[in-house]
């Protein structure tokens, strides 16, 4: 295993104040950031499994997270290298779920028939559950309901959420599993008894 030079090292410490910087708004230090972690990131993102000639939409699309989340890097947490390779990590892996979705043409969509039958979801009485949802929602205790909202409304990552709560992701997996069991339960007395 290769030792990292002494300039590299001295790039790295310098992370930290970058992205402080960045957070500020500091375009300069924004390209100097992407000037010094460009080549690794981009090894990152090939390392998941990126196509090459889908590594460059990967890295704009990190670089940006990076930009707009720099001021919620935390160096007692993890160091600014690893902070953004987890970003190139996690944005390459959502590029490679996205490609491997299959995906119908517009006209071709279009041109298929509808079933004559409506499916379940239609028949679903939306209007009905809205009031037990919410009322099942209202009883879980704050952490638990705001746990919920922040994974399934605002799609933040159980990385995050881990981070955000001070737990392990193991934790925050088994804190949504057993909410979701628990509201589902509640929503099906609730209507059992309507």
């Amino acid at each position: 295993m290769a030792c990292s030079s002494p300039v590299n090292q001295a790039r790295i410490q310098m992370l930290p104040e970058l992205l402080a910087r960045v957070s500020a708004g500091e375009a300069r230090a924004f390209a100097e950031l992407h000037a010094l972690t460009r080549g690794r990131l981009r090894r990152i993102a090939l390392a998941v499994g990126a196509a090459p000639h889908d590594v460059d939409d990967i890295l704009q699309d990190s670089f940006l997270k990076i930009w707009r989340n720099a001021a919620r890097f935390d160096c007692g947490r993890a160091s600014a290298m690893t902070w953004m390779s987890a970003i190139v990590r996690n944005t390459a892996i959502d590029h490679l779920r996205t490609r491997r979705q299959p995906s119908v043409e517009f006209d071709e969509a279009r041109l298929t028939e509808a079933a004559d039958e409506p499916s379940p979801a239609e028949d679903f009485d939306y209007a009905s559950a809205e009031p037990i949802v919410q009322g099942a929602l209202a009883r879980l205790p704050e952490d638990r309901r705001r746990l919920v909202a922040l994974a399934y409304l605002e799609g933040e990552s159980r990385a995050s959420l881990s981070r955000r709560f001070g737990v392990p992701v193991g934790t925050i997996k088994t804190w949504l599993h057993r909410t979701i069991l628990a509201v589902r339960k509640d929503c099906l007395s609730a209507a059992a008894a309507a």
